[in-house]
């Protein structure tokens, strides 16, 4: 497509020039001439006889306004697309943190994306994955940032209109630095940084100078969240014992002190205040009701530190507005940044059932609660065996709300197929890789047998009693023909479906594999176990073998390579055993042993999640609670 830009786009040039060729656009004198004028307050694209025109008040809405030119010329002669943002500041908060560190390229992608898509703010999620001068163990072999590579990717974003600002960890969530001998003086317990502690709060002050210098933005996130084991620790043998809310908020006044010398403009999240509120315990503290805040609680929280408010669980829109509404009060009257979430984590395929329902619900209650900052994340908890840009349908719905007030399915799918080159239905496929025969619909309870079938050893099959009977096997088989159908070979992203194709095609031979060796063993079927030996578990390690190696090459095309050794050792994890099972089976088929005591044991539902009580198809959120029953390592408490 060729076009003559006219008007304001001094700003603006340089991200035409780099989004170009992914828009196969060209500037020549003999383009379709398209008018650009800077406005307040609005977004507006029109094409009439021939002329163009594109109206944009903030610099990342003019990349939207592109896009949406580009998208519907040569559909009509003529097209009037006048949008109202409804958001300050929307964008994905990428988890940098659990082993998946994407490099500075994928970082570049993901920006035209969010570019294309109208979106106008980034959040890198930091525990210990950047630079800090005097801690070498801070991030160390865990793929750490430089400077310079912040620096880079907050220059890239800038260039078309999109804010990028870290957000840290500064009390809990700091397992990966605390763990190391030289860290040790900081720790209260195992992943909480030790209160009250001088050298504590140097080290806090380096890691907010360290981790914000390379961006232009001030904001920062101070993070605080899930530190239910403050106090309880070293704290406790120094300090003696002191209520955790008087503690937590001590602290929050130093790491205030810290912001404000540097500058930096704060925000936290909410979930220790009101946990210590309602008195809820554990993650799920977004279920809580009917909450009195205690006044003398709500009096001494600082509201010059803006509370997050994290929740990926509510399907109806009154929830959010509830507890909007609660982290106002706790707020003091100012409303929450919300934080939402695609469920990229503990799974292998993105849960979009649950997924585009609670971002629905949930953006609607922010607009209408008039929450103005809206971000959405992605987590990778124990080592993302997923990836981020399996959320992109996702993140399109954020951005599609950023413009209107009501979303339709038809303008949400037609938006993905041109900002990201693959069809909604492709990213919906992954969905269901997880939502199985057996699980609720939509997958509200996160059911993740992607996860655990994979893992799970044959002869111990700790899940077989959750799936037995759901034809699972057939459900992958049909699973593999469907992603494999909706692939497009000329889509750059068309490799993110070799990962799921693979995968399922394991899953088709191995999912019932271990239900079927216990019936054959009960019954007496030696033929059929020495047949599972020499042919069938062969078979299977060729196809995990092939699914390995598509998840390297995607993981080294995306990630750093610190963190897929964690990866790898799981797949060998699985091929040795299934290479050890082979021989135990040919050894009791063949007479050399008399029993194999893996299949004397009786199946036992693996925990309360199950079909049996409509708790969906079953979940682990660990690799090693599904590889094995035993121990896996020994840990002592740390304190």
């Amino acid at each position: 497509m060729r076009i003559k830009f006219e008007g304001q786009t001094e700003e603006v040039s340089a991200g035409i020039g780099l989004l170009a060729e992914e828009l196969r656009l060209t500037l020549s004198d003999d383009g379709i001439p398209v008018r650009v004028e800077r406005t307040p307050n609005v977004l507006e694209v029109r094409l009439e006889q021939g002329q163009g025109t594109i109206r944009y008040g903030r610099k990342h809405e003019f990349f939207r306004a592109l896009g949406l030119f580009i998208q519907h010329y040569g559909e009509k002669e003529s097209f009037h697309i006048k949008e109202h943002p409804q958001f300050d500041a929307i964008g994905p908060q990428f988890d940098l943190s659990r082993n998946a560190v994407l490099t500075v390229d994928s970082f570049k992608a993901w920006i035209h994306k969010l570019a294309l898509m109208g979106l106008n703010s980034m959040v890198l999620y930091m525990e210990d994955v950047y630079e800090l001068e005097g801690e070498p163990y801070f991030g160390y072999m865990r793929g750490r940032y430089s400077f310079a590579e912040l620096k880079a990717i907050d220059d890239y974003a800038d260039i078309f209109g999109i804010e990028a600002y870290p957000s840290i960890q500064t009390y809990a969530h700091l397992e990966e630095f605390l763990k190391w001998e030289q860290a040790a003086h900081y720790r209260d317990t195992r992943g909480v940084l030790l209160s009250d502690y001088e050298p504590t709060y140097g080290l806090i002050e380096k890691m907010l100078a360290a981790a914000t210098a390379p961006f232009r933005s001030k904001k920062v996130n101070i993070g605080m969240d899930e530190a239910e084991e403050l106090g309880r620790g070293k704290y406790l043998d120094r300090f003696g014992y002191k209520d955790r809310f008087d503690v937590m908020i001590g602290h929050l006044s130093k790491v205030r002190q810290i912001a404000q010398k540097l500058g930096l403009e704060p925000c936290m999240y909410g979930d220790m205040f009101l946990k210590m509120a309602s008195k809820a315990e554990g993650d799920h503290y977004v279920f809580v009701k009917n909450v009195e805040l205690p006044e003398e609680m709500v009096s001494v929280i600082p509201s010059d530190v803006r509370l997050v408010y994290w929740d990926f669980f509510h399907t109806e829109e009154k929830d959010y507005s509830y507890l909007i509404d609660i982290h106002r009060q706790l707020g003091r009257g100012q409303n929450p940044i919300f934080l939402g979430g695609i469920w990229t984590w503990n799974c292998f395929g993105t849960n979009y059932g649950l997924s585009l329902k609670t971002s629905d619900a949930a953006l609607k209650a922010c607009k209408k609660e008039g929450v103005k900052q809206v971000h959405a994340a992605m987590w990778g908890d124990d080592g993302m065996e997923n990836n981020h840009f399996n959320a992109l349908l996702g993140i399109q719905l954020y951005a599609e709300h950023a413009y209107a007030e009501e979303v339709s399915t038809e303008q949400l799918y037609q938006r993905v197929k041109f900002c990201t080159g693959i069809e909604a239905e492709a990213f919906l496929n992954l969905k269901y890789l997880d939502e199985t025969p057996g699980s609720v619909p939509d997958n509200t309870e996160q059911s993740n047998p992607s996860k655990f079938l994979l893992w799970q050893d044959v002869l111990l099959g700790l899940f077989d009693k959750q799936i037995e009977g759901l034809e699972l096997s057939e459900h992958y088989a049909r699973l593999e023909q469907a992603i494999r159908e909706r692939r497009n070979p000329e889509a750059d992203l068309d490799y993110l479906f070799e990962v799921p194709e693979q995968l399922c095609r394991v899953l088709a031979l191995k999912s019932q594999l271990g239900i079927e060796l216990k019936q054959a063993y009960d019954n007496g079927q030696l033929e059929k176990l020495k047949e599972a030996a020499l042919d069938v578990l062969p078979e299977l390690s060729r196809r995990v073998n092939a699914l390995r190696i598509a998840h390297r090459n995607q993981w080294h095309a995306m990630y750093k390579p610190f963190g897929w050794e964690v990866l790898d050792i799981r797949y060998g994890g699985v091929l040795t055993r299934l290479e050890s099972a082979g021989a135990r089976l040919l050894d009791y088929a063949e007479g050399r042993v008399d029993k194999l005591e893996e299949l004397e044991q009786e199946r036992l539902l693996f925990g309360q999640r199950n079909r049996f009580n409509n708790k969906g198809a079953g979940w682990s959120s660990y690799y090693f609670r599904i590889a094995s029953p035993n121990v896996f390592f020994h840990v002592l408490p740390i304190f």
